[in-house]
């Protein structure tokens, strides 16, 4: 297979004019990897054949690289990266499969993520495929009861410490967009945005079961004008995390089931520079969740949380479906320390947010050194759900140190436990002292 490989990625120029689709009206040109020597039986290692299309591929203008329906595609960890000619795109029709034993990953590092692609420009992934991480399998393999030795907790490749790739990762990218692709099974974030721009998703799937850990549906970071738009994510963590340095992202038309809903943080950990601005999550249904929209920040970091709005929510069985946390800490038994910095968090808004929780209609629990400022509640209206009314605990809202105004319909009426302050100005105990 190797040297088939080698060989066409010698023969390219004149595979062009073979490779060429019948789409050659519209101007592009479409490799299929099958013809760089890509087995497609979901055995042999096709990492080599995707990498000798893309070289190929990333100097036509307008080419395609393309995994055909019908075959599955097993790859090793890849790094597509640019500069590429204009309007390159992967077309994924068939099934990518990641390497699903630990012993297929290079020695001594392991991969921060599986398919990692870089430094392209108006770059497309779409098609009717699968991308799938196997990570579930791994770990239902290795807990079968033929392997009595090994925890649940433990097993699998994917979950061993350390070894938990992003599967897909996009790094200082602009002008993206993915398209109708269903990714499954990851050890980690699904699909990851970092330092990039111009960022459109739409009509994707993602799934994961929902113990599944850590594993964020859409991950942004550092990346700014982003669309997410009529998808569907079920993952064990957030379906779709915003950390610092994001702002200008739209979210619209989402279905989160199950996951920890809409997230922005965990953000300034560490005593860090945290700066998000100008998010907008409209028309979004969470359902078995444990949150439906949270703002998450650490005690002792600086920055700004500005200008985000949530509006025509629906929630059915969410634990907790409107949450601010600024004393948020994930290091299980570990206590955080109590820190007096924070970061600032001003005008958000809560429009038409209804259906059930779980858990606790409402927590907004600002820093005592710097309050939650700008906040809006209108018509929001939550109500227990069945097995919460059934029996469960529920916890009524709670509003620290969280100062604004609610409007409209409010159910339960301690949903509307804002301060009321005279604008945004009210004593800190904390000047602002950061840049964003």
């Amino acid at each position: 297979m190797r040297s088939s490989v080698a060989s066409a990625a010698l023969l390219a120029g004149a595979l062009l004019c073979l490779l060429a689709s019948p789409a050659r009206s519209t101007g592009r040109t479409t490799l299929s990897v099958l013809s760089f020597g890509a087995a497609a039986d979901g055995v042999t290692d096709d990492a080599e054949a995707l990498v000798a299309a893309w070289r190929v591929a990333c100097r036509v203008p307008r080419a395609t690289v393309l995994l055909p329906s019908g075959h599955r595609f097993l790859l090793s960890p890849v790094t597509l990266q640019g500069p590429c000619s204009t309007k390159l795109t992967l077309q994924i029709d068939g099934t990518v499969l990641a390497p699903p034993e630990m012993g297929s990953w290079p020695k001594p590092r392991r991969p921060l993520q599986w398919l990692n692609f870089k430094w392209l420009q108006d770059f497309s992934i779409l098609g009717a495929g699968t991308v799938d991480g196997q990570s579930i399998t791994s770990l239902q393999s290795a807990s079968s009861p033929a392997n009595n030795s090994t925890s649940q907790t433990s097993t699998g490749h994917w979950h061993s410490p350390g070894v938990k790739p992003t599967l897909i990762r996009f790094y200082n990218s602009f002008n993206v967009t993915v398209r109708n692709i269903r990714i499954t099974n990851s050890p980690q974030c699904h699909l990851k945005f970092d330092s990039s721009g111009g960022i459109k998703v739409k009509n994707i799937t993602i799934s994961s079961p929902g113990d599944s850990p850590n594993t964020d549906g859409i991950h942004l970071q550092n990346t700014r004008d982003v669309e997410i738009k009529s998808s569907t994510i079920g993952c064990g963590d957030d379906c779709v995390s915003i950390q610092t340095g994001c702002s200008n992202v739209h979210i619209k038309n989402v279905v989160c089931n199950p996951g920890h809903g809409i997230s922005l943080g965990g953000l300034g950990k560490d005593y860090s520079l945290a700066c998000v601005s100008d998010v907008v999550a409209e028309n979004i249904i969470v359902q078995n969740a444990l949150y439906g929209v949270r703002i998450k920040t650490w005690q002792g970091g600086v920055g700004s949380v500005r200008n985000i709005t949530f509006s025509n929510v629906r929630v059915a069985n969410v634990a907790t479906p409107i949450a601010i946390d600024q004393f948020y800490c994930d290091r299980g038994g570990a206590r955080c320390a109590n820190r007096t910095g924070a970061v600032a968090i001003t005008g958000v808004a809560y429009r038409r947010v209804v259906g059930t929780y779980s858990f606790q209609p409402v927590r907004l629990a600002c820093s005592d050194a710097r309050p939650c400022t700008g906040v809006t509640m209108v018509d929001v209206r939550l109500s227990p759900a069945a097995t919460a009314a059934g029996g469960g605990a529920t916890v009524a809202p709670l509003c620290w140190n969280s100062y604004g105004e609610a409007r409209g319909t409010i159910q339960p009426l301690g949903v509307g436990c804002l301060q009321r302050s005279n604008g945004y100005a009210m004593p800190l105990t904390q000047p602002f002292n950061y840049t964003c």
